[in-house]
């Protein structure tokens, strides 16, 4: 036995590999035992790598349908695990380069906003820093935080006051969050 690898697991390659193959041939039954058993092994493989279960889960999906798309480049002379796992690999790097590139969510949280309930009418209501940072952001994106937090309009009454569509004013709120979160935080050192 090689070294790192546990007792069953040339048995279960040979099992996969001779499912494969015969998928390959039109079998269904055999793809649908490959598929069944291999399973909860990618889904291990993949959770070891991202930490976020719904990530890892939607990697597994991915990892699926790759390997579905691309069943017809195994070769069954050469070993199964590591073609599947190169699959599953390049499945979670694609992954964590897409997440990477994603701007993180903003929380309304992060700013201490008041609440609905406590909400001024005027901007000189709000702490001096706020109002401040407020103050600096470009008329655009001041504008729809203003609509939505210190005025509390909903996101569709915000775009209509705007006049523009509710998704470029979500756009526009979310860029001045940006902004009220670095002069914020830059106010606070």
């Amino acid at each position: 036995m090689e070294m790192g690898t546990k007792p069953g697991d040339e048995a279960r390659e040979a099992r996969w590999r001779g499912w494969m193959a015969s998928a390959q041939e039109g079998d269904a039954q055999a793809y649908e035992r490959l598929l069944r058993e291999l399973l909860p092994v990618l889904r291990a493989f993949v959770a070891r790598r991202l930490g976020d279960p719904t990530a890892a889960e939607d990697v597994v999906q991915t990892t699926l349908l790759s390997i579905h798309r691309a069943r017809h480049t195994y070769r069954p002379e050469r070993p199964f695990g590591p073609w599947w796992r190169a699959i599953a690999r390049h499945a979670v790097i694609d992954a964590a380069r897409a997440r990477a590139r994603r701007p993180r969510e903003v929380s309304l949280e992060d700013f201490e906003l008041p609440s609905r309930d406590e909400l001024p009418g005027e901007r000189e209501e709000l702490s001096p820093d706020l109002a401040r940072a407020l103050a600096e952001l470009p008329p655009r994106q001041r504008e729809a935080v203003e609509l939505l937090h210190v005025h509390g309009l909903s996101v569709a009454e915000a775009a209509h006051r705007a006049g523009v569509t509710p998704g470029a004013l979500k756009v526009r709120a979310h860029r001045g969050y940006r902004a009220l979160r670095l002069r914020l935080g830059k106010a606070t050192r």
